[in-house]
């Protein structure tokens, strides 16, 4: 097993340095930079620049400079330095504008994460044990509506709810008067009373796929022999069911942990931006609109590794579930 990790870390470092230069020429290959975006919005304003300033400004940020040349200072002053470059759009460096949102998108990511897994395990595990019953048939009704109604029009339609008949402040997570109060008890109760719309929603797409596929594994591992040999040694339906199909039914949920770790950063961009989430999703987007490279770089360089890290996790945690895996 050591050997196994040794060897995915190796092999961790030439992807991230492959996955960085690619994501960095990526962002580079529309027409125009960030300039021209800048420009471009300015003159939607009303404004203008000439473009002898505008050829200033590329000067100043270094935006005439070859790709690999800002390529290789930007990493280098992250790996050298852990100086992740400046924001040409916000006029900071991209550290801080981060680390501002990254709170709040771990909190309200691991919050539905975990309300994911916990009404999809023993939901998707109950279906198959009473299948075709009712609640199996409301359940199956539910995973279909969770999977067809997109995350923004439900988030839509919760935040008519909450507005229309719960009298509640919609769009963000904070009332007003909480928006830039500094934090105390009533800051944090605000939060939780408006951190119900973004759980739900994103918990319900999730859980809902989620429960057809634990459904359909466990269906699979309950006709199996083993678990009739433990039925015939006595063991009560609980033991059986808990003890062992469902480890063995929960490898597609940690098989996600790959994609889930990067999850946990960047948030539901779409979600977040209905209902205007101060989260790193729409500093994303806005960073990939405006080509502001160094802030949209180190956001798909921070996922990356975040993925590298959640596979191999997630490779360890098959290992150690399913013994099929580990003496394969």
């Amino acid at each position: 097993m050591l050997a196994f990790i040794g060897n995915r870390a190796l092999l961790a470092i030439p992807t991230l340095i492959f996955i960085s230069f690619i994501s960095f020429v990526i962002i580079q290959l529309p027409p125009g930079d960030y300039v021209t975006a800048y420009a471009a919005q300015l003159r939607h304003a009303g404004e203008y620049i000439s473009p002898l300033q505008e050829e200033m400004m590329r000067d100043q940020f270094g935006l005439n400079d070859p790709m690999i040349v800002q390529y290789w200072r930007w990493i280098s002053d992250i790996v050298l330095r852990g100086d992740f470059g400046y924001s040409l759009e916000w006029n900071a460096p991209v550290s801080t504008l981060i680390w501002d949102r990254l709170m709040l998108t771990l909190a309200i990511s691991s919050a539905s994460l975990v309300l994911t897994w916990a009404i999809a395990i023993p939901v998707g595990v109950y279906s198959a044990s009473r299948q075709y019953s009712f609640l199996d048939h409301l359940f199956t009704v539910f995973g279909f509506l969770g999977k067809g109604i997109p995350d923004f029009l439900l988030a839509l339609i919760l935040m008519w709810l909450a507005f229309a008949y719960l009298n509640m402040d919609v769009g963000g997570l904070f009332s007003p008067e909480f928006q830039n109060a500094p934090w105390s008890l009533a800051k944090l109760a605000n939060l939780l009373s408006h951190l119900w719309i973004p759980l739900v929603v994103l918990a319900t797409g999730g859980a809902a796929g989620l429960i057809r596929v634990m459904r359909a594994n466990m269906l699979d591992e309950l006709g199996k022999p083993y678990v009739e040999t433990a039925y015939a040694q006595g063991l009560s339906e609980a033991r059986v069911v808990w003890t062992y199909p469902v480890r063995v039914a929960l490898n597609p949920f940690i098989s996600t942990v790959g994609w889930a770790l990067p999850a946990l950063f960047s948030g539901d961009v779409i979600t977040a931006v209905v209902l205007n989430l101060p989260t790193t999703g729409p500093l994303l987007l806005q960073a990939l609109k405006m080509q502001d490279m160094y802030l949209a770089g180190s956001f798909i360089l921070i996922l990356s590794v975040f993925t590298v890290v959640g596979t191999l996790i997630s490779d360890i945690l098959l290992a150690w579930f399913d013994p099929r895996i580990r003496n394969a």
